[in-house]
């Protein structure tokens, strides 16, 4: 009786023939890009819930809970005002310098935070990533919400500052949300950056403060911003007015500062048109960068 051979239904496959062939994918492997922002929607109550947890908790060991979210820029703001308002008279040079510097001070300390703890927010969660599938990027959002609570509870003590220091409320005050909205956008963008970057270079946040300090000094938080022209040539004058968070500062001093008007980097169009754009910018291309990079995240 002959032997009757059995073909290999396999024969001749490649491990990526059989794997497509059987809608096989490898593990934490990177999805496209809309399948990516689909599955980050999905985690929108996670990241809520989340940056709520973490507020709730940042400051549970303090008596004063967390109060310490208002009382840290007005702290700032209160040094500030001793060695530029008082020592350095700055405030002769802006009207109601008090809510100026303030309004400088929290919308600056809203990136500046976001931007120091999204640095290390894929290194110091690393036994979430590792033990979790999500996608990374809830990461520095998360970052992001923490600090715009944080944000929104100071911007209700900065309201109190400027009525009480004698600006007018009205109606150009509703413009501080739509300005605070691109701010976030922006926020995030270059939170992902930071993120993506913290995670390759683990020295990044030792170096953070300086940069960032260097960055206040140049985003005309602690002084009229009309000096750039005073004491810069136009180009240096020009690129300094256009710095990000010069402009996010600008537009909240535009919108709740009437005696701050004269006292505008550029026009308000001009600062709108900077605001939409960097927020652009930096919203597309920080969550590009960001997710180019999912596959690394919690390796090594």
């Amino acid at each position: 009786m002959a032997d009757t051979a059995v073909a290999d239904p396999y024969a001749g496959l490649t491990r990526a023939q059989l794997a497509q062939r059987y809608g096989l994918r490898v593990a934490g492997e990177r999805p496209s890009l809309p399948e990516y922002a689909r599955q980050l929607w999905g985690y929108r109550h996670f990241m809520t819930a989340y940056s709520n947890a973490k507020v709730a908790s940042s400051f549970s060991t303090t008596q004063l809970g967390q109060i310490w979210q208002v009382l840290t820029p007005l702290t700032n703001a209160a040094v500030y005002y001793l060695i530029f308002g008082v020592i350095l008279s700055q405030h002769r040079n802006v009207p109601n310098f008090i809510a100026y510097l303030c309004t400088g001070v929290f919308i600056f300390t809203f990136t500046q935070s976001a931007v120091l703890n999204g640095t290390s927010s894929i290194t110091s969660n690393l036994g979430l990533i590792r033990a979790l599938q999500f996608p990374r990027a809830a990461l520095p959002i998360t970052t992001t919400l923490i600090q715009l609570q944080q944000l929104l509870m100071s911007m209700i003590v900065l309201g109190g500052i400027i009525l009480v220091t004698g600006e007018p409320l009205t109606i150009k005050w509703l413009l501080v949300a739509p300005s605070l909205v691109l701010q976030s956008i922006f926020n995030v963008g270059i939170t992902m950056i930071m993120a993506r970057l913290g995670s390759k270079i683990t020295d990044l946040k030792q170096v953070m403060p300086f940069v960032l300090r260097t960055w206040m000094y140049g985003s005309g938080v602690l002084y009229s911003v009309t000096l750039f022209r005073q004491h810069l040539p136009g180009w240096a004058a020009t690129l300094l007015e256009s710095n990000p968070v010069l402009v996010y500062i600008e537009l909240a001093r535009y919108s709740l500062l009437e005696s701050s008007q004269a006292h505008l980097s550029s026009s308000p169009t001009r600062l709108w048109v900077l605001g939409v754009g960097w927020a652009v910018l930096f919203g597309i291309g920080g969550f590009i960068y960001f997710w180019r990079g999912e596959e690394e995240y919690g390796r090594g």
